[in-house]
């Protein structure tokens, strides 16, 4: 988890989505050309687009760049603004976002624990507002980059949850099964449970939804629109992990994880059209590991948490003060679930699926 913040084909033709926006980023699409509103179709880039009229109303708006000015033709595509400064234009809102609620938060005084609460739901939403601009600047329904809301909280997002849940389970019983790790005893009682584990619930479902747009919605689509889905995916995934590096007690082995983490939750956002499964994947991964199994999360224990447990061995073993993350067997973990998953969805999710 980022420690708070105070974080195929495109059409280069006229850019068409319809209303339900079903398995977007499930389809190939062509990349942007240089400008002469040709593409260049790459059948590994993301983000299927299904017909309706928005497009065509980006395309009269944007005319022929090719025979445009000059300066036009820097800043606009034949799909309209180009993705480089669409990216570009988001970052800049989202942390100006972002420095104003920090500013503005410091007069304000919460606890330890709420002060987290908000600052996550803080940077959800300088994430978001970012995000629904650049939607009426490009003229594309919010669906497009990944969070379709007829889609939220369906079957994709439990399914998410089961196998975040089982994830992170399936690392600490090896550990445990190896004598590297000590689940320990309850240390929690009566309310108190009930209490810690829908206020963590909470935070980490903010934390899947925040860390999952930022860098697998509006940004995953924009950059796809330039360079394609996968190296958009890599390129992302890399910031992912080498954004761990700030948090106290994290490790390369901890970030490099939490890097290929991202990449595999940008395998889900291929296949099944949505984030919806990332956001549950995300949120229980997290939940389970800091409140649940009360372990490390990238070098930070929860207060509140449930067990009194314990590592013992080698810091390759157990992650040291990573966490489970920079143990050498989470490598193992998540190449078991990117092979699973891709063997369970080899195909793009059916257009009629509204999740």
């Amino acid at each position: 988890m980022l420690q708070p913040v105070c974080g195929g084909k495109f059409p280069q033709e006229p850019l068409m989505a319809d209303s339900n926006d079903t398995g977007f980023f499930s389809q190939g699409t062509e990349v942007e050309s240089d400008g002469t509103g040709l593409g260049n179709l790459d059948p590994v880039s993301a983000g299927r687009v299904a017909g309706s009229s928005v497009g065509s109303n980006v395309a009269s708006n944007t005319g022929d760049v090719s025979h445009g000015p000059w300066l036009r033709r820097v800043f606009v595509g034949a799909s309209g603004l180009r993705s480089g400064w669409s990216f570009a234009l988001y970052l800049v809102m989202f942390a100006l976002i972002v420095a104003v609620g920090g500013w503005w938060a410091q007069s304000l005084h919460f606890g330890e624990l709420w002060s987290q609460m908000f600052t996550e739901l803080g940077v959800l939403v300088a994430a978001v507002i970012p995000a629904l601009v650049m939607a009426r600047i490009e003229r594309r329904p919010w669906g497009a980059y990944g969070l379709p809301l007829r889609r939220a909280f369906s079957k994709l997002s439990w399914v998410g949850a089961i196998w975040g849940f089982l994830g992170i389970t399936l690392l600490l019983e090896i550990l445990h099964g190896l004598h590297a790790f000590d689940f320990g005893h309850v240390v929690l009682h009566g309310v108190g449970i009930v209490r810690f584990a829908v206020f963590w619930g909470v935070v980490f479902l903010l934390v899947g939804f925040f860390e999952e747009f930022l860098l697998r919605g509006y940004t995953q689509f924009t950059l796809a629109r330039g360079m394609g889905f996968w190296p958009a995916a890599v390129l992302l995934s890399a910031a992912f992990g080498a954004s761990h590096l700030k948090n106290p007690g994290e490790a390369w082995t901890g970030a490099l994880a939490a890097g290929l983490i991202g990449l595999f939750l940008c395998l889900t956002l291929r296949r099944t059209g949505s984030l919806w499964f990332a956001v549950g994947f995300h949120a229980a991964w997290d939940w389970g590991e800091s409140f649940f199994y009360s372990v490390p999360d990238s070098g930070a224990m929860s207060p509140g948490h449930l067990l009194s447990s314990s590592f013992h061995g080698s810091r390759w073993i157990t992650g040291g003060s990573v966490g489970p993350e920079g143990s050498l067997l989470c490598f193992v973990v998540i190449a078991v679930m990117w092979v699973g998953f891709e063997r369970m969805y080899r195909g793009r999710v059916p257009s009629g699926d509204s999740g």
